[in-house]
């Protein structure tokens, strides 16, 4: 049967690849998704779904219903752009400047629009079907947006399943793991105020470039010597801004950046310490420092049975050889995990073949892994809510 599935749906995978350049051309960032968003919306409605708009912000769900069951199952695809330049040159390279896909939401979007046309012709299940299309993936919150305007209230889902492709990866192949896949993520501001003067005289200053140098180098301390050696952690200083001439010392500096955990407890110590460790550097020097740290992603925790499933549906499509059940951890984050604490489910890796990493300038999507990602959508629904599964109604 997966094997038909993916049969039926590369006899239009023409439709999903003029869908995904589409979206390539015409990229939009966090909560500003509208033409993708009535792109999506249009679409959905010519395929019978019944349509809703704007859950969280710009967030749309389609919903389509079959036969007499209530059993139901939730599919998601992110749909926003990152505030890249892309360097590729072919035709359906980005025409808005700062603006690219370059993580491959295009593809997810055309991927899951993909799996409405066939479940919307084919309708070989018994129960409903939500596909959630969200906004803001890229750590503006819109996974919690869709949750904080009800989404799993107003379209309950017995179980809610996710992808993302994966760069290196073969076409055709597929990785998961069970428990938790991908880190949680936290964003950090430490803003450094000392006292500024001239380049010439700095010993007049309190200087906060200087300061901030010493607090980045220290950070490295808190994986390397507070963590427990058989946990991850990671601490990555991204941005330094401080001054705006050659002979000026500045009164004030900023460190940015991002830190990666998996167990709650490791996440306490690197808040804790990092705190600790700015405040008390800065202090040494003579200056302040104040640290604004803030959670963006929960680690994504894969449900056991769901991730069974989901690896068994994909070794439907492509043979067990090509599925890969205990991938190696991911220090990334997705903000699906917020969905994955209200509804069991699971999220894979889907192979983009030999690409640009992913939020890399030359990035794109593989068209040819469409239809395995639309096939992999569909067949879910098809085992999930199968008509001859008890329950399932008359």
């Amino acid at each position: 049967m997966a094997n038909q599935v993916l049969n039926q749906i590369e006899a239009f995978e023409e439709a999903m690849v003029a869908w995904r350049h589409d979206l390539h051309m015409h990229p939009e960032i966090g909560f500003e998704e509208h033409r993708t968003s009535d792109m999506i919306a249009r679409t959905l409605a010519g395929f019978g779904f019944e349509v809703h708009r704007n859950v969280g912000k710009t967030g749309v769900v389609g919903r389509l219903a079959a036969g007499d069951s209530t059993r139901s199952i939730g599919l998601r695809a992110d749909m926003d752009a990152l505030p890249i330049d892309e360097i590729n040159q072919f035709s359906h390279r980005s025409t808005i400047k700062g603006r690219m896909h370059a993580c491959g939401h295009d593809g997810h979007v055309a991927s899951l629009l993909g799996a409405a046309r066939y479940l919307s012709e084919t309708r070989r299940f018994n129960g409903v079907v939500n596909l959630i299309f969200q906004p803001a993936e890229e750590g503006v919150g819109g996974a919690r947006a869709m949750l904080a305007d009800g989404l799993f209230e107003r379209f309950p889902c017995d179980a809610v399943f996710g992808f993302h492709n994966e760069p290196m990866l073969p076409v055709g192949k597929f990785a998961i793991r069970r428990g938790a896949m991908l880190a949680g993520g936290a964003f950090f501001d430490i803003v450094v105020k000392g006292r500024g003067s001239h380049g010439g005289h700095p010993e007049h200053s309190v200087d906060p470039v200087l300061t901030a140098c010493h607090i980045v180098t220290a950070l490295q301390s808190i994986p390397a010597r507070n963590v427990s050696a058989v946990d991850a952690a990671v601490i990555s200083v991204t941005r330094i801004e401080g001054g705006d001439a050659y002979n000026v010392v500045p009164g004030q500096a900023a460190i940015r950046g991002t830190a990666r955990w998996f167990k709650p407890e490791v996440l306490g110590i690197i808040e804790t310490n990092m705190r600790r460790i700015a405040a008390s550097i800065a202090q040494g020097f003579g200056a302040s420092a104040e640290t604004d740290f803030r959670v963006i992603f929960a680690p994504l925790v894969n449900a056991a049975d769901e991730t069974t499933f989901a690896a068994d549906v994909a070794a439907e499509i492509a043979g067990e050889v090509n599925v890969n059940r205990e991938r190696d951890l991911i220090m990334a984050s997705e903000d699906f995990a917020f969905m994955l604490e209200k509804v069991p489910g699971a999220y894979i890796h889907i192979g983009n073949g030999d690409s640009a990493n992913l939020h890399n300038p030359a990035y794109d999507f593989n068209d040819g892994a469409l239809p395995f990602a639309a096939a992999m959508y569909s067949t879910l629904v098809e085992r999930r809510l199968a008509t001859n599964r008890p329950g399932a109604g008359s």
